[in-house]
């Protein structure tokens, strides 16, 4: 299909047996409008891939950028790959992550992908993370990745507000621990869009 991502024209493969098989979701579409301008270059994260509209519009914006995109869904990663090829993106980086939102080792990651360097931090993480998951298993992905926003760095996750997501900032905070910060950064059609920021 033809999709806008933040004003540039894309081609994306999709599949019913990925997230939002059919569009750019709703909360996508939410994150990708209010997401503030990321830097020219650096390491972005999209974390929860799916076909890859995020990573597809990370790159977009910063072509210099190193963008990671990583899901549990071996199809996920595979539709983000070939849409990075069809949209000329040669700085999008696969990785498929276990339960546990562990990368693969390299010898189990899909031929297309790669395997995320244990050292590697993040200057962006962009992120409509699975919900629907549950709670135990949402924040075992968000603490899995979050902690590696780089100092300055901030990540913006956008969550339905029926299903948590003031719970969640404050959980955020606790949690994450000194130097970092959660708040809400924007809202709009029953969605948040929460701020975390690396301060020190």
């Amino acid at each position: 299909m033809n999709v806008t991502l933040r004003g540039h024209e894309a081609t994306a493969q999709v599949s019913n047996g990925v997230f939002s098989g059919s569009r750019v979701d709703l909360g996508t579409s939410v994150l990708l409008k209010h997401a503030p301008e990321p830097p020219l270059t650096g390491d972005f994260l999209d974390l929860g891939c799916g076909w890859g509209p995020i990573a597809l519009t990370l790159a977009f914006e910063s072509p210099e950028a190193n963008v990671w995109a990583v899901d549990v869904n071996e199809r996920a990663v595979d539709l983000t790959h070939a849409n990075a090829q069809a949209n000329g993106h040669t700085n999008i980086h696969t990785a498929q992550v276990d339960e546990s939102s562990t990368p693969l080792p390299a010898e189990n990651q899909p031929a297309f992908c790669e395997t995320v360097p244990s050292d590697l931090t993040f200057d962006v993480i962009w992120s409509n993370p699975p919900i629907r998951v549950g709670k135990e298993a949402l924040h075992t992905l968000l603490m899995a990745w979050l902690p590696k926003l780089k100092v300055g760095g901030a990540a913006y996750l956008v969550v339905q507000k029926n299903l948590g997501s003031d719970s969640l900032i404050p959980w955020l905070d606790d949690a994450l621990g000194e130097g970092f910060t959660a708040s809400k950064y924007a809202s709009s059609k029953g969605f948040r869009i929460i701020e975390v920021r690396h301060e020190i």
